[in-house]
């Protein structure tokens, strides 16, 4: 499963958020906002205060990844068509 840490007011977050509903891609929401114990988790991941985390199943992240970016990492973890 897909963890996203994000926040409500941020634009790459809701762009991201989008691409991956468009996508069909499932997904956790975790908040940073609401939930303190998110924002610390995603700075741990990334080493970086900046949102969107997008976590994948291999580990892997990208932090404020761009449309082509995320779309790569997820065809290359066969998340979505290959088309």
């Amino acid at each position: 499963m897909i963890r996203m840490y994000g926040a409500d007011w941020c634009g790459d977050c809701r762009r991201t958020k989008s691409q991956l509903d468009d996508l069909g891609v499932a997904f956790e929401y975790l908040d940073v906002d609401a939930h303190p114990e998110h924002k610390a988790r995603a700075l741990e991941i990334s080493g970086k205060p900046n949102i969107p985390v997008v976590v994948f199943p291999d580990e892997g992240y990208l932090v404020e990844p761009s449309n082509s970016d995320l779309e790569l990492k997820l065809r290359q973890l066969e998340l979505i068509n290959q088309a």
